[in-house]
């Protein structure tokens, strides 16, 4: 062999070692890396072809897989009541992503969980179509459907817990929207669809109920009742206050007043003053506890907590550190800078019920695969003790006097004990925006069943008085309970 083609062989060789060098530095060292790459197209083929596993609720799926056999996908997502379920499941898209259950349960959903290697294996041998898991929802479907066609067409939100468990029951927000119109196979349809809903000015992608807080209104006096309770101010709901109506607001000369000059504020006993909602007893109640015992206590409740995962994670709800006395007396009735998620209010009342423990709200309680063999299985936690039994015993007192004489009477059910209380809150620049309508509730039935609801409608009440809370929220609550409870 003569030197050049000697040269050429060995400069040939090198290419070849330097080739499956680089071939093996890809597939080995880079493998993950290239194949969670967001610019990989084949990731998002490979999802949609075979079925996605279904989101369960009562026992019945709620998604679907259509085969559609198109270029690139074999299978599209949808979904069965879309607009109901949507706050729950989220949406799966080929163009747009995926969002909330169909995002945090992906791994199962697609079948790419490490836990589900053992099937896709013996699958992959025997010749069966990969197939995804199920994840099993908590949600009563009964209690979905009162909480959604109660709101119907107002702007609003529900939640319902199972106080013993942390189950969430019902997770509805209104308007809503359907996942199916995007899902896929028309690139000009989905994206219109798409930038249709996201220009909407009523944003019915936003899920209201864990992503959205508002002012709690007056249903926050109930955790200025506890708050006194707790700190010895009061020993129990017929306890008098010492309250001048009206109440002028610490180092102001400005008036806190009550919906009417003819409700018995003055001097009323905290059963008196829930039944009314006396904005001047629980303010001034706040302002002698002062901000730092009133914070303490919201915050038992959940209040500014960022991590109260569902799994689906709501945004944390508000109560201020460094109000003014004035402010705090604002605080401890709801308005001022006290917001709150539904979640969160429901949160308040499933702790009185369930007579002060305070469960993990959860929405999943079990992940299997696609043969129904379990991979995982909710296991029921404390989230926190928000107050003593003896406590949330004179919590229900209160709540349930709202609903037998005083603002909440449209909660009533036969045959079941209900407590509950009412909200009107305040809101936009100078209070110029039409009032929330707010309803917290737990009902009690007599085979022990029980349930926490709170509702809140946007711009719903017609005026800022506690009966628009009873009149508007009160029904819709009243509805849900019953469902929960087979009344």
């Amino acid at each position: 062999m003569n030197k050049p083609i000697r040269r050429v062989s060995i400069f040939c060789l090198v290419l070849i070692l330097a080739l499956l060098l680089r071939t093996n530095w890809v597939q080995g060292v880079q493998a993950d890396a290239w194949a969670s790459n967001s610019h990989n197209e084949r990731n998002e083929y490979d999802r949609y072809a075979y079925p996605r596993g279904n989101i369960i609720v009562g026992g019945n799926p709620v998604t679907k897989s259509d085969f559609v056999n198109g270029l690139r996908y074999k299978y599209k997502r949808a979904w069965i009541d879309g607009p109901m379920y949507a706050p729950v499941t989220g949406y799966s898209s080929q163009a747009y992503k995926s969002s909330q259950l169909e995002n945090l349960e992906d791994g199962i959903l697609s079948g790419t969980d490490s836990r589900l290697f053992f099937r896709n294996t013996l699958d992959m041998l025997t010749g069966k179509q990969k197939q995804g898991g199920d994840v099993v929802t908590t949600i009563n479907p009964k209690a979905q459907k009162a909480a959604f066609d109660g709101l119907g067409n107002k702007k609003g939100a529900a939640v319902a817990l199972d106080p013993k468990t942390g189950a969430i029951l019902a997770l509805v927000s209104t308007p809503s929207y359907d996942p199916s119109t995007f899902a896929g196979g028309d690139p000009a349809t989905d994206g219109k669809a798409w930038t249709a809903l996201l220009n909407d000015p009523n944003k019915p992608m936003l899920n209201r109920a864990l992503k959205e807080t508002y002012p709690p209104g007056s249903t926050f006096k109930l955790v200025t009742a506890t708050a006194a309770f707790e700190n010895g101010m009061f020993q129990g709901p017929d306890d008098k206050t010492s309250t001048p109506d009206p109440y002028v607001l610490p180092g102001t000369k400005t008036e806190l007043k009550n919906d009417s000059d003819t409700e018995p504020c003055q001097d009323a006993t905290l059963r008196v003053a829930m039944e009314y909602s006396c904005n001047t007893v629980y303010g001034k109640i706040g302002a002698d506890l002062g901000k730092d015992k009133l914070r303490a206590e919201a915050e038992k409740f959940g209040f500014n907590n960022d991590k109260i995962d569902t799994p689906i994670r709501a945004v944390p709800s508000y109560f201020p550190k460094n109000s003014t006395p004035d402010g705090t007396a604002m605080d401890a009735i709801g308005q001022h800078d006290t917001r709150a998620t539904p979640l969160q209010m429901a949160m308040v009342a499933s702790a009185i019920a369930n007579n002060g423990t305070l469960m993990q709200p959860y929405l999943v309680d079990e992940e299997r695969a696609a043969n129904l063999t379990t991979i995982s299985k909710h296991t029921e936690h404390q989230f926190s003790q928000p107050m003593k039994p003896e406590t949330a015993q004179k919590l229900q007192q209160l709540m349930e006097s709202v609903v037998q004489n005083g603002t909440g009477t449209k909660a009533q059910i036969d045959g079941v004990t209900v407590g509950g209380k009412t909200g009107t809150a305040q809101h936009g620049q100078d209070n110029s925006g039409l009032p929330f309508a707010w309803f917290i509730s737990y009902a009690k039935g007599t085979n022990g069943q029980q349930v926490a609801v709170a509702v809140v409608v946007e711009d719903g009440a017609a005026s800022s008085n506690e009966i628009s809370g009873g009149s508007i929220a009160a029904p819709i609550a009243k509805s849900v309970m019953q469902a929960v409870l087979d009344k």
